[in-house]
């Protein structure tokens, strides 16, 4: 990097920071915070949904897949994504929405004490926080690592530079700086990643090697094909499913772009664009990723450093300022919805039930909280972002690929489920047990079971089993022991219908008191 690249990176730093500073001034109580009042246009909100799935793993953990497999990193990664956002744009997103428009809640957790009990709430927020720290603080050590490859800052510096410059603008901005932002962040993705896509087009051409001949490399031999090593057809149908439950609101920070909008509908629309971004955007992101083995020789066993080597090689300085610009965005998007979302179940859900005075926040009060919350969030993913690569979580695509999609899979079951009519019949038990057992099955599977499988257990299973175990549960005792009291399913209704299709205003009721803003509805079969 020179003083031109600097320059790019620091007026993007400073662009993040006025973009806070504006949205500000849209925040004037929790709902404006957690969920922009309801006011979101829903191309912005499909937008920022869009880009809150993203983070430097895609150039690191993803790029090394990448490198040593080729396209398997598209099939098994963003298209199932696209698939399942599709799937959920029907599924869930109304839904989800009328969390908001009908019970007004703040949190995607908030109306758990209601579907099923406070026991139920507190297990998943809790668990979910805790997943949400290590989670981020893989993003967090994928930018650094980046970071270190251009300037030759240490991995603690550059987790500390991107975690403060975030803490910025998504504390004092709320939901609306961080939407805000990920449109500023698309616009520089879009510029970066054409740019590399250009870059490497031309330098194959300069290699005597055709935009289609490229895959008759030896270099590129097997890279063709779409499911390739540990990425086979049980991965990919296994992450399918997760990806179907998390990116439609499981890991909560998606949940809130689908709150955010004015409808049901609209929260449609805007998972149907998320979706097609999925589909047709990462293939123009993952080009240069496959033909890296062309191009550079990686310095890492995975791989992961191979997309930092190419930029560095191929960029003219400015245009590599920029492309560093948008490993940035990726990641501060991500991580800064991530941090809005648990400062939003912490601030609604847990809060209130450690403490009385929690209970009497008034708005200013209720603000002063989330906004203390973020930062404390923040700061505990970048300690845990210090301990990547350490025994306890080894590399970044081992924490996002085994333990996040490992362990969302018993936390967002009953949560995501819950919506849905036909699983009315499960309540606090069969969420309960699915979530312990299936955190249970993850440990077997992953430790005392791994340790005694010659040459250990499968990926595909390690990430497929906890979730499994869960879903089957959760059925399960629904049938064995229904509790669909009529409080419940009052709830359920709620959820799943319009009335007369107005959205309520967004001012969500004070934590633990949803059930006096559901209004008893006839059940519907």
């Amino acid at each position: 990097m020179n003083s031109l690249d600097w320059a790019v990176l620091i007026g993007y730093f400073g662009v993040m920071v006025a973009i806070g500073v504006w949205s500000h001034k849209r925040v004037d109580d929790v709902s404006d915070f957690f969920t922009a009042g309801g006011k979101m246009p829903w191309w912005l909100s499909g937008i920022s949904h869009h880009m809150s799935g993203y983070s430097a793993v895609m150039f690191t953990g993803y790029a090394g897949i990448a490198y040593t497999y080729g396209v398997t990193s598209f099939i098994t990664w963003s298209f199932p994504i696209a698939l399942g956002i599709a799937i959920g744009s029907k599924l869930f997103a109304p839904r989800i929405n009328r969390l908001r428009s009908k019970l007004r809640v703040a949190s995607p957790l908030e109306y758990l004490k209601n579907r099923y009990d406070l026991k139920t709430q507190q297990a998943l927020a809790w668990s979910g926080m805790l997943l949400k720290i290590v989670d981020v603080g893989a993003k967090w050590a994928a930018i650094a690592t980046l970071l270190s490859v251009f300037t030759g800052l240490s991995l603690n510096q550059g987790i500390l530079i991107t975690g403060a410059i975030t803490a910025v603008y998504c504390t004092i901005g709320g939901l609306w700086a961080d939407a805000l932002t990920e449109l500023g962040q698309f616009c520089i993705q879009l510029l970066a990643g054409v740019a590399m896509f250009v870059a490497v087009v031309l330098k194959l051409n300069d290699k005597g090697i055709g935009f289609l001949g490229a895959w008759d490399e030896p270099a590129l031999h097997g890279h063709g094909k779409p499911l390739v090593g540990p990425y086979g057809t049980v991965f990919l149908l296994a992450f399918l499913f997760i990806k179907l439950f998390e990116y439609n609101g499981g890991m909560l920070n998606q949940a809130q772009r689908y709150m955010a909008t004015g409808s049901p509908r609209e929260a449609e629309r805007s998972a149907r664009l998320s979706a097609i971004l999925w589909l047709v955007w990462p293939v123009v992101l993952f080009f240069p990723m496959w033909m890296s083995p062309l191009l550079v020789h990686a310095q890492k066993p995975d791989g992961s450093d191979s997309y930092g080597l190419m930029t560095e090689q191929l960029l003219p300085h400015g245009l590599l300022g920029l492309v560093i610009v948008g490993f940035f965005s990726h990641t501060m998007a991500m991580c800064s919805s991530d941090a809005n979302a648990i400062a939003a179940v912490f601030t609604r859900d847990v809060a209130p039930v450690l403490s009385q005075r929690a209970r009497a926040w008034n708005p200013r009060s209720g603000l002063v909280a989330a906004r203390v919350t973020t930062v404390v969030f923040l700061g505990l993913s970048m300690a845990v972002a210090t301990q990547v690569n350490s025994p306890t979580f080894k590399d970044i695509i081992t924490v996002v690929i085994k333990w996040v999609a490992g362990l969302m899979g018993p936390i967002a079951i009953p949560m995501m489920l819950g919506l849905l009519r036909p699983f009315r019949r499960s309540g606090p038990t069969a969420a309960l047990t699915s979530w312990a057992l299936g955190l249970l099955a993850f440990w077997l599977v992953n430790y005392p079971i791994n340790w005694n499988v010659d040459g250990g257990v499968p990926l595909q299973y390690q990430v497929s089993i906890p979730l499994a175990v869960s879903l089957i549960l959760y059925i399960a005792i629904g049938f064995v022991k229904p509790e669909d009291s009529p409080e419940r399913l009052a709830v359920i209704e709620r959820i799943n219908t319009d009335g007369d299709g107005t959205a309520a205003a967004a001012v969500p009721a004070p934590a633990g008191d949803v059930e006096d803003a559901v209004v008893r509805a006839p059940v519907k079969d």
